[in-house]
């Protein structure tokens, strides 16, 4: 380290001691958080609430197709493609705002007051979905835009607390439980609701107020369970009070966002691991998002069927999370990672070939095995490469989290415009090889290097303390 970057850097503050790390107390709770919502993914996003809007739909139009045009806004817009608009907007949303959040999080000290303000958002938003009926779907698809965003806001603050509350070997590790708890609490939740649906005559029920009732208990589970890593995490001590003396919460939210950019311009490496999973998100997001209309549309399945493929991807996706951080403790993460991202390519030629039956679940469970692991080792892999002990741990997310709400939206139009040029959602499949390989060749530029940037010199305006990758 230089003496000039020695005087320069910001040190880390001090108050960050006392913060423990690997306390099991503590990391417990912090999983429990993916217990609590990562229900919202799997009954809102996933599994029932596209088939009951797919239904509502019908009602509404009169017809037997969930692509029929609706009157929403004074605009006549398919019914699919208005919930397709509906994520794209909740997503374009957060990543414009959430920068600005979670620095004003990181120098305020209120990373748990931000999280638990998103994720009663969402909460209750899910719970509020228990209205939605065809008189309100206009208004539903606006409950379901402020649940998509509570869900994305949260997650944010979520994350930003691993580099806190775990030493560096551990990330992997803890990174892997939280995917695993919320596969397992998630899977649990959606067996509740798919009996209350298909034994709703048993329990003197209608089918559609059984399914709303899925959507409360949704609200109801994330909000309850999310008091576990409510009262367990820690708050973080944010910056000394005298820092905001001058200009305040709202001035100086800003100038710590600039300061984070500006920094990045000096991280080489997390310039690199960004550009990575942007592209190579692309493709894991979008068939993740489109693998129930793939086998709706393309393949024929029967609901059931879906809803079964969606329970297969969960559970695999729990031995998948585990397996490949165990994995990446033996090669590294960029090889762990990059071996998971030359399967996600053979899948793309796998879904250009696959048809219904045997084949279909195949690859669903080929699928749920990357995916977990490809998302767990992404959040402990940046975990690695942001500066060591830096007080904006918040801020340094949202750009983790902008890349990837960004590269949903990307990848999710690119799938979309193919298929509708070229008449098949196969090509659509085969053409996401394409960011795998972009980002398999990003992520070997990482390879052979130390993760974490060495520090810089005195004309980086740095805000924490790098220090050499362990």
């Amino acid at each position: 380290m230089t003496p000039a970057s020695t005087a320069t850097a910001a040190a880390p503050d001090a108050s960050f001691d006392n913060i423990p790390k690997d306390d099991k107390r503590i990391t417990r709770g912090w999983t429990f958080y993916d217990w609590a919502n990562s229900v919202y993914p799997l009954v809102i996003t996933s599994s029932i609430f596209p088939i009951y809007w797919g239904a509502m739909v019908k009602q509404v139009t009169g017809t037997d197709s969930g692509k029929s045009p609706i009157n929403f806004l004074g605009f006549q817009v398919p019914g699919s493609s208005l919930l397709t608009y509906a994520i794209s907007a909740a997503f374009l949303f957060i990543a414009i705002i959430s920068p600005f959040l979670t620095s004003l999080a990181d120098f305020s000290g209120r990373k748990k007051l931000f999280m638990q303000i998103f994720c009663y958002l969402g909460a209750a938003s899910c719970a509020a979905l228990f209205f939605f009926t065809p008189d309100t779907l206009t208004a539903s698809t606006f409950v379901f835009i402020s649940a998509t965003i509570g869900f994305s806001g949260s997650i944010v603050f979520y994350n930003s607390y691993l580099p806190l509350i775990s030493s560096e070997e551990k990330y992997d590790s803890l990174s892997a439980r939280g995917f695993s708890m919320g596969y397992i609490g998630s899977v649990l939740l959606l067996l509740v609701c798919l009996g209350l649906i298909m034994g709703h005559e048993k329990l003197g029920l209608e089918e559609g107020f059984a399914t709303r009732l899925a959507f409360l208990l949704t609200g109801i589970w994330w909000a309850g369970f999310a008091q576990i890593p409510f009262l367990t995490l820690p708050a973080d001590p944010g910056r000394p009070a005298s820092a905001a003396a001058d200009s305040g919460w709202l001035l100086n939210g800003f100038r710590e966002l600039g300061k984070v950019w500006a920094q990045l311009q000096q991280l080489p490496n997390l310039k690199r691991f960004l550009l990575a999973y942007f592209t190579y998100n692309m493709g894991v997001q979008t068939v993740m998002y489109v693998a129930t209309i793939f086998g709706d549309e393309e393949l024929k399945l029967e609901s059931s069927a879906l809803i079964l493929t969606i329970l297969l991807l969960q559970i695999v996706g729990i031995l998948g999370a585990y397996l490949f951080a165990k994995l990446s403790e033996r090669i590294g993460n960029t090889r762990a990672l990059s071996w998971a991202v030359l399967i996600w390519m053979l899948i793309c030629v796998g879904g250009y070939f696959v048809q219904a039956g045997w084949s279909f679940y195949a690859l669903a469970a080929v699928i749920g095995l990357t995916m977990g692991a490809v998302q767990s080792l992404s959040r402990s892999t940046y975990s690695k490469i942001i500066p060591e002990n830096t007080p904006n741990t918040a801020a340094f997310f949202s750009f983790f989290d902008v890349t990837e709400k960004l590269s949903i939206v990307i990848g999710t139009a690119v799938f979309g415009i193919i298929a509708q040029v070229t008449g098949s959602m196969r090509n659509s499949i085969l053409s996401l090889i394409v960011f795998f390989i972009l980002g398999l060749i990003f992520l070997l530029r990482l390879r052979g290097k130390k993760l974490r940037d060495e520090p810089t010199t005195a004309a980086t305006p740095a805000i924490g303390m790098p220090a050499s990758a362990k």
